[in-house]
């Protein structure tokens, strides 16, 4: 079986007794490591304005060029406004991560993990997209981001997401690696694991180095010698020592050995000579060339992370985090600091900035006590980390184009409900606009749902489409119907001119009506719809409308019209 305890991959920490409000500081060995936990808050919080930072200034760039470095003319300008990137899946997608441990604790199971991420309702692309798809279908993790079930396994996603992993392990790499045999198996597999496990040991190690070398080699061995990916980062070492001045030398020879040679694309996912290149290795190549040649310099980091191309702003926004957890928040450029917004909340997310900070601190402090460390006080009172030095065990050597056999491994039933419950994309937003009191759940990523200005003919028309094969879009909305008065629900729908679906309506759970939305049965490709509610006249009724699946063909619903209506008033 894949999913490894010979390295831990349980994620067993040692298992002690917390000692009160904290020990009195004893003298240290070489055997651990110690730092102020104010000073640790203060890195963690630059590590999190950095990701936000490098996001925020290379977004306009992302992936406008591929294969090609970015001319400094086309470097967008630094605005303080720019650091507000409360919207950014580079930044929230692992906030899910962060949100299980917080609820379940530092063990949570990685089944749980796989739920929870499943169950979110951002929208996702490659290895995320499809390894959130398998988990919705059943494939429960590891095998969510097994080769066999994700050509998108070698992709950067984890590798985007890993930072929380790092910040909230000061100087402990095997808590980031263990974190990435938990989260990073939900959707990736080999380099594509290893990209996460390296940012997060590099954050790792942040907290007490400021040696960008030592840091990327620090990263190094929390991920297999044997890899293509630690043979990409290892080359980027060697040839920043060989042109330690020309960073574009480098992007050169980079560029033709893991973006042009197939070999080093085996498992790229669009092919291994597309200029598209999404590959970890060659991102994560970036953002240690951003490390290197920055030289400390927070300016210079993002934006040689940044101009060397593909995931522009992804690779920045790694590269920051890590370089600005070893600044602190504290010594941070004014710049970075002025205009950064403590009270909007992260999408998806019930973090605001400080709420995030606090969950961190506390997830810290529970990974130092499982980790076999302590707390303890100085005589000012001041409270420090004291964290065991351990070398790192990289996870077992794997690779996405000879893959060892998937583990077979489904969710239950039950578990299947947990996820059913709460999944799909959010159209919060789009169903209070077009038609006020519904809720929209279940909703697949498909056919750009949401609201759009026009389609056949009709203005403002709200686009669903049915969650998978076997879950349909549901529209909901609970009302009081007033009691001796006729009420009567409206509907107009249509569908995309490819496909079709069926409508089905229910009232407290009841089929009242299923209709076929198709090219036979509407004009024009629209159907005008009326249910008769007289029936539950003076009870409260949960109405459900539903986009259900025909075959998997083109199955977006169009609404152009939901009403309810009693002697010709609204309700």
């Amino acid at each position: 079986m894949r999913y490894r305890t010979a390295v831990g991959v349980a994620f067993l920490f040692l298992s002690i007794t917390p000692v009160g409000r904290a020990a009195r500081l004893n003298p240290l060995g070489s055997d651990h490591r110690r730092i102020r936990v104010d000073a640790y808050v203060d890195k963690m919080k630059g590590g999190w304005v950095g990701q936000m930072a490098g996001v925020g200034w290379g977004a306009p760039t992302e992936f406008r060029y591929q294969g090609a470095i970015i001319p400094e003319s086309d470097v967008p300008q630094w605005t303080p406004r720019m650091i507000n990137q409360f919207r950014q899946d580079d930044i929230y997608v692992e906030m899910t991560f962060l949100r299980s441990l917080d609820v379940y604790g530092l063990d949570v199971s990685i089944r749980q993990a796989g739920i929870d991420f499943a169950s979110s309702g951002y929208q996702l692309w490659h290895a995320n997209q499809a390894g959130r798809s398998n988990l919705r279908s059943g494939i429960a993790p590891p095998d969510s981001g097994h080769p066999q079930f994700n050509q998108h396994a070698d992709d950067i996603d984890y590798q985007i997401e890993a930072d929380f992993s790092g910040l909230i392990a000061p100087g402990m790499p095997q808590v980031a690696i263990l974190l990435g045999e938990k989260f990073g198996r939900l959707m990736n597999f080999g380099d594509g694991l290893y990209g996460g496990q390296f940012i997060g040991g590099m954050y790792a190690e942040a907290f007490f180095e400021d040696d960008v070398v030592k840091i990327v080699q620090a990263g190094l061995r929390c991920i297999p010698s044997e890899s293509q990916y630690h043979e990409c980062v290892s080359d980027v070492l060697r040839w920043h020592r060989q042109y330690p001045d020309d960073w574009t030398r480098t992007w050169h020879l980079v560029n033709e050995k893991y973006h042009l040679n197939p070999q080093y694309r085996r498992f790229s996912c669009t092919g291994p000579e597309g200029k598209f290149n999404i590959d970890a290795k060659i991102n994560g190549a970036y953002v240690v060339m951003g490390l290197l040649y920055g030289r400390g310099d927070p300016d210079k980091t993002i934006v040689v992370a940044m101009r060397c191309g593909q995931d522009s702003d992804c690779n920045p926004s790694s590269a920051a985090g890590i370089l600005f957890t070893s600044i602190g928040f504290a010594k941070l450029p004014d710049k970075f600091k002025i205009a950064l917004d403590p009270l909007s909340k992260f999408s998806h997310t019930p973090y605001d900035f400080p709420t995030l900070i606090g969950v961190c601190d506390e997830l810290a402090r529970k990974a130092v006590l499982n980790s076999g460390g302590r707390v303890e006080t100085d005589s000012n009172g001041n409270a420090w980390f004291v964290i065991p030095k351990r070398a790192p065990r990289p996870s077992p050597l794997e690779q996405c184009w000879e893959p060892d056999e998937a583990d077979n491994s489904r969710y239950s039933e039950a578990e299947m409900a947990q996820i059913s419950a709460l999944l799909g994309e959010d159209l919060s937003a789009a169903i209070d606009e077009f038609a006020p009191g519904w809720t929209v759940s279940k909703c697949g990523d498909d056919m750009e749902v949401g609201l759009v200005s026009e389609r056949r003919g009709r203005e403002d028309v709200l686009v669903t489409h049915p969650l998978n094969q076997d879950i349909g879009c549901v529209i909901s909305r609970t009302v009081d119907l007033p009691a001796g008065k006729a009420s009567l629900l409206k509907l107009v729908v249509g569908h995309d001119p490819r496909g079709d679906w069926d409508l089905v309506v229910r009232v407290n759970g009841e089929q009242l009506l299923r209709r076929p939305i198709g090219l036979a049965t509407t004009t024009v490709g629209w159907a005008e719809v009326s249910v008769d509610l007289s029936r539950y006249a003076g009870q409260s009724v949960k109405i459900e409308l539903v986009n259900e699946p025909t075959g998997w063909h083109y199955e977006a619903a169009h609404w152009a019209e939901i009403s309810l209506t009693t002697d010709d008033e609204s309700i």
